[in-house]
């Protein structure tokens, strides 16, 4: 009884210092954006955890004096963040477990993973650390069979707090099969009106009743705002999927209350991609209307289930996902609230700087004094050319695996760099283990990977020295469509319907491919005869169409189409010719090649492959494919020739290839052997 009073005491001293705090910044603060930052981190105050122990909502509330961050006990699910004068900035309306909270999606199930246990990891005046752990039980069926720890840390100055979590997996336990790790915030919808993704996509978003209210369109995401709370809204498409962004670029996100008076900015900031799937250019959702705003660790999104995480029976596992900072900030007046923007993504720089924490208290995150580096010069050797700088490679340390596999690996960490223009290569901060390391250079097609798999122990500092890259090739370029950059992005993207658009890419042409219905063009383009492409007449920038779809004849009715490409040969030599077929994505489709004519038996199939959607999710790449089809002479004439190249299968109007690059050389010579 006298420690339950003592609590409680202390807890109401806490409300009344939190509540004081507020009306000081409410109406006490500076007219400068910059300085009103700054005093917040000088109140210096100390951070301090209170343990609420109410029977119908026990919570852990941590507080630095910036803002207070209240965790359901021990669900570790969060309830609420004050900041700034806003009693919540997460989405009150909603249920306890619906405002910030950690989920996985195994086999067919979607589970939110709430902590049985608390922890206090560390305490003191600069600095808490909390976990909520959840353990398995072979009982619960229903749970991922992971051991699941989220952690939570508040620093003394900070405006933000610090999340991650460790997954662990000791042996024993049943096979599992693991497509979704995700961290989920719904900032307040009545204040939170502003979506910031990158310096281009940003906008004013509707909200959720708009598209409760909309016109669903051909897939459930994509929704036309026939009836939207603001009239500015209408007409317009909203598809979450039209924020979507890679890996690399994908390290803030998040939302402005842009009406506000003094407008107060939510942000997820990732410094490090190596806890993400996929590599580089895998691509993931950001924010999107609600308002929520993701931190995706896992995903199977423009790359399909090869990329979830299997792990077989009895295998162990551990990874540490994160830290990601959630990132509060605030300006002084309405009409600088683009300014938080770009206070974001100066917190992001420091964030990476700081890049391994020195604070994470668990073991299983590896500090940068524990972690190695390599380094080396990448160089290309295309065919007969000499050798060329690899600029601007892409060179990266994934998990063991045949070349290319880094673009489906989930189950470790990835390390990734882009060469300089000389070649040059330094990757810091790798945790320690044994990989291999991969590469891909735009403007060349196929992957590196260096022949021996490389140990990283704590410490290391490996230099390979000079490698060399020989990209697939087999004889001289006798034409070329495309540019080998895992995209169709150069290709023929053609404007959206006007009663199908979202007006933030009307004038972006880089973005175009993000609006809803492009793919239907093809139709109106070629209503009965499918393109026909002239090597040295047509351009591929404009008569290319950027995605190889079926053509609607009907109501959900389609029908395959056959592409052409005529070439003239002066002369035909002996020997065997390679058509390099490179796709930048493919969804449950096949390419059937065939040479100057078309017959019951394709010359050459890659069969069914892909399964990454990305037409529908308005992507311009998925998965990357390679096929090097050798085509003996005798297939091929002196004058006009013509591949045919068909996609065959139209169950779906979404099953589609996107082509990279396209490359036909003539038999090998003594000069490129």
């Amino acid at each position: 009884m006298k420690m339950g009073r003592a609590m409680s005491k202390k807890f109401q001293l806490f409300l009344w210092f939190r509540m004081a705090l507020q009306l000081c910044f409410m109406f006490g603060a500076s007219s400068e954006h910059i300085s009103f930052r700054r005093s917040l981190s000088n109140v210096q105050s100390p951070v301090t955890i209170v343990i609420n122990q109410i029977q119908s909502s026990p919570q852990v509330v941590i507080s630095n004096g910036i803002f207070t961050l209240t965790l359901a006990n021990p669900g570790g699910y969060i309830t609420g963040i004050s900041y700034s004068g806003i009693e919540n900035v997460l989405e009150g309306g909603n249920e306890d477990i619906d405002r910030g909270y950690f989920d996985v999606v195994f086999g067919k199930t979607f589970q939110r993973v709430h902590g049985t246990s608390f922890t206090v990891i560390t305490r003191n005046e600069n600095i808490a650390e909390v976990s909520f752990l959840r353990k398995w039980q072979p009982s619960d069926s229903s749970s991922v069979p992971i051991n699941i720890d989220q952690r939570y840390i508040v620093r003394k100055g900070d405006s933000g707090f610090y999340t991650y979590v460790i997954f662990d997996r000791p042996t024993g336990f049943p096979a599992i099969s693991v497509s979704q790790i995700r961290t989920v915030f719904k900032p307040k919808e009545s204040l939170f009106n502003y979506m910031a993704v990158s310096d281009i996509i940003q906008r004013k978003m509707p909200e959720m009743k708009d598209r409760e209210t909309g016109q669903p369109l051909a897939f459930p995401e994509a929704v036309l705002l026939t009836n939207p709370s603001d009239s500015q809204f209408k007409g317009e498409v909203d598809d979450k999927y039209q924020y979507s962004t890679e890996n690399q670029y994908n390290q803030v996100n998040g939302w402005i209350t842009a009406d506000s008076e003094k407008p107060v900015g939510f942000w997820i900031i990732t410094p490090s991609n190596e806890f993400r799937n996929g590599g580089p250019v895998k691509q993931d959702l950001t924010s999107h209307v609600g308002p929520i705003c993701l931190s995706m660790f896992v995903s199977t999104h423009y790359a399909g289930k090869t990329v979830a995480i299997e792990l077989k029976q009895g295998e162990a596992y551990k990874k540490v996902f994160g830290p990601i900072f959630v990132y509060l900030n605030t300006a002084p007046s309405k009409d600088k609230f683009k300014s938080l923007w770009t206070d974001a993504k100066q917190k992001l720089a420091n964030e990476v700087k700081s890049w391994p924490y020195n604070f994470v208290q668990s073991k299983d995150f590896i500090p940068s004094n524990q972690r190695g580096t390599l380094s080396g010069h990448l160089q290309v050797k295309d065919g007969a050319n000499k050798p060329q700088n690899a600029n601007n490679a892409y060179i990266g340390l994934a998990l063991p695996g045949p070349a290319g596999s880094w673009q489906s690996e989930s189950k470790g960490y990835q390390f990734w760099i882009r060469s300089d223009q000389n070649g040059n290569f330094l990757i810091n901060n790798i945790v320690p283990g044994t990989y291999n390391l991969f590469a891909w250079v735009p403007g060349y097609i196929g992957d590196y990977i260096y022949k021996d798999q490389i140990t990283i122990k704590p410490g290391s500092k490996i230099n390979l020295n000079s490698l060399v890259y020989n990209p697939p090739r087999n004889g001289p370029t006798l034409w070329e469509i495309g540019i080998p950059d895992r995209s169709a992005g150069e290709f023929y993207v053609p404007n959206p319907y006007p009663n199908l658009i979202n007006k933030l890419y009307v004038n972006d042409n880089k973005d175009r491919y993000r609006q809803y219905g492009i793919w239907n063009r093809y139709t109106d383009l070629y209503p009965k005869n499918d393109l026909v492409y002239k090597v040295g007449v047509n351009d591929w920038k404009k008569d290319w169409f950027f995605a190889h779809v079926p053509r609607i004849v009907g109501n959900k009715t389609f029908q395959a189409t056959t592409w052409s490409v005529v070439f003239k040969l002066d002369s035909v030599v002996r020997g065997n010719y390679t058509l390099q077929l490179a796709l930048a994505s493919a969804s449950n489709a096949e390419v059937q090649v065939w040479f100057n004519k078309v017959s019951a038996n394709p010359f050459f199939t890659t069969k069914r492959i892909g399964d990454d959607n990305a037409v529908p999710r308005h992507g311009i790449h998925g998965l990357y494919w390679l096929f090097t089809i050798e085509v003996p002479s005798i297939n091929l004439v002196k004058g006009i020739n013509t591949v045919y190249l068909r996609q065959p299968r139209f169950q779906s109007l979404f099953q589609a290839v996107l082509y990279d690059y396209i490359r036909l050389e003539s038999p090998p010579t003594t000069l490129n052997v």
